[in-house]
């Protein structure tokens, strides 16, 4: 085959601009630090760089974001919990006190005020929150713990009802001591040769009577008008269920006084219900009556709403109403909201974040792990005590200060003497009553401290298990970087002597096609 110029010509313009492009790719190596500027340039480093990449982004999610957030929330809860530690050491330890025998009620008082202090601290620290979100309040994060001044205000806009379900089992049945000195004249009485209108001498009048109770989460419930004419025929507005799936027979009380007293008497057979303090009390003989095992409910509606009130929908079945005014026609505009119906969702509500391929883990501790009615329903109890024991001490200086103005030999005297032992009896009673109450407490409180440990240990654990995948996040990051870099980084070295070496053979093709295109078919003839 005849080789002409032009065909010369060609092929060293076609290799001349091969090795520019040559040359072309290796500057854009030098310049973008890459191997590739497009996939057709490397399509097994294209693919694998795509790979690589989306691990990168995967993991870095994982690790920068997802792992760092939860590792925040569960720190924010660590330090609640431990606030609410201290909390319950301090209340442990106040309760300790509180048990001495010899404590007055100026004394007690001085303790109850601490404890109610220390006890609105408890519920105020289930508040915490985390980005603006409740850490304690499960899938409700934009809900507190507990009703704040704002929800307060807000439901003196629009009243708010809840109607509430709650369920207990045998278990949550308690017993308390009741001391009956109401026999005892008030004020103190001269005459009467120490008896009472019952024929019974002032001591005997003094009972100390144990009673049992299943004591609700809240008090201060809705309850019937106790100025109504028909009230003893009025149904309440509670309904107890018990363990056979049959209504229980309930009578409302308009004072937990009232109702003690009709138990402690024998009046009362069945169960008193007292919803100013959200009990369902009755005598050990009605007691017996209820078979060991579950099964009760009560649904009961509370209207009256205080800053710091638990707020139910984290713990029950509940329907909540709200009223927006009057329609035409005088009727209530109202909306029904339902919460944790067992059909639609359930308790408790765990928060998992994804921290890994197919990995997740749980960084929220829920209000009902740690923040029981209970604290709160106790200081109930030591403020009923201590306006027994402030009542009797009362009674006890009246009758002192009585006595004080009759000879020591008259009838007048005797009979205050007489009433004297009698409150002194009473005052035993309800001391014995407080010290029980509080050594009872302290066992309580010792309760508490194990459900609020437990979701320490359960906190810790879960933070050991992201710091384990942390780290090893950490290390796939590194690892996955490290061979993207290797994939699509170039070898500067290599690079630069590559170029250098095309830059060469093309200045030297350059000089060898110009001295081949300088012949041609002439200069030979």
């Amino acid at each position: 085959m005849r080789i002409t110029n032009k065909i010369m010509r060609n092929n060293s313009l076609y290799n001349l601009n091969q090795n520019k492009i040559l040359e072309d790719k290796l500057t854009n190596q030098m310049t973008n630090q890459s191997k590739i500027a497009r996939p057709s340039d490397d399509p097994v480093v294209a693919i694998r760089a795509l790979r690589l990449r989306s691990n990168v982004t995967y993991v870095s999610q994982y690790y920068e974001k997802n792992a760092e957030d939860a590792d925040r929330w569960l720190t924010v809860t660590e330090d609640a919990l431990n606030t609410i530690d201290e909390i319950l050491k301090n209340l442990y330890e106040n309760a300790g006190s509180a048990a001495n025998k010899d404590l007055t009620a100026d004394d007690l008082e001085i303790l109850l005020t601490q404890m109610k202090s220390l006890t609105k601290e408890f519920y105020s620290s289930g508040n915490v929150d985390y980005a603006g979100r409740f850490i304690f309040s499960g899938y409700r994060t934009d809900t507190t713990i507990t009703f704040t001044a704002e929800n307060i205000a807000e439901m003196k806009k629009h009243p708010t009802s809840y109607h509430i379900k709650e369920n207990f089992d045998y278990s949550n049945i308690d017993s308390f001591n009741y001391t009956d000195f109401n026999d005892l004249p008030n004020p103190p009485s001269t005459t009467g040769n120490g008896m009472n209108a019952d024929g019974t001498s002032y001591e005997q009048g003094i009972k100390n009577t144990k009673l049992y109770r299943l004591r609700l989460s809240y008090d201060d419930l809705d309850a019937k008008d106790p100025d109504d004419p028909n009230y003893a025929a009025i149904p309440s507005k509670l309904t107890f269920t018990g363990p056979d799936g049959n209504p229980i027979a309930v009578t409302e009380y308009p004072s937990a006084e009232a109702a003690y007293k009709a138990i402690a008497d024998g009046k009362e057979a069945g169960v008193a219900y007292i919803p100013s303090t959200g009990e369902l009390v009755f005598s050990e003989a009605y007691y017996q009556k209820f078979s060991k095992g579950d099964g009760f409910q009560v649904e009961y509606d509370k209207s009256n709403w205080q800053e710091d009130d638990i707020n139910p929908v984290h713990y029950f079945e509940c329907t909540e109403t709200k009223t927006f005014g009057k329609d035409e026609n005088g009727d209530d505009i109202t909306k029904k909201t339902i919460y944790n119906d067992k059909d639609t969702m359930t308790l408790p509500q765990d928060i998992y974040y994804d921290v890994g391929f197919n990995q997740k883990i749980q960084v929220n501790t829920v209000a009902s792990d740690v923040f029981t009615h209970n604290v709160r329903r106790d200081m109930d109890d030591f403020q009923r005590c201590l306006e027994q024991l402030r009542g009797i001490e009362t009674q006890i200086s009246d009758i002192k200060k009585k006595m004080a103005e009759y000879p020591e030999d008259s009838e007048e005297y005797k009979n205050l003497t007489l009433q004297l032992e009698a409150a002194k009896k009473a005052e035993s009673y309800i001391r014995e009553d407080i010290h029980t109450q509080f050594e009872n407490q302290i066992t309580k409180y010792q309760d508490y401290m194990d459900d609020n440990n437990i979701a320490i240990t359960n906190n810790a654990t879960r933070r050991s298990r992201l710091d384990l995948i942390s780290t090893r996040l950490m290390n796939q990051q590194a690892t996955f970087k490290e061979l993207q870099t290797d994939n699509e980084s170039i070898d500067v070295t290599q690079v630069a002597v590559e170029l250098s070496s095309s830059e060469l053979t093309y200045q030297a093709a350059l000089m060898a096609t110009s001295k081949i295109m300088q012949t041609n078919l002439m200069n030979y003839i």
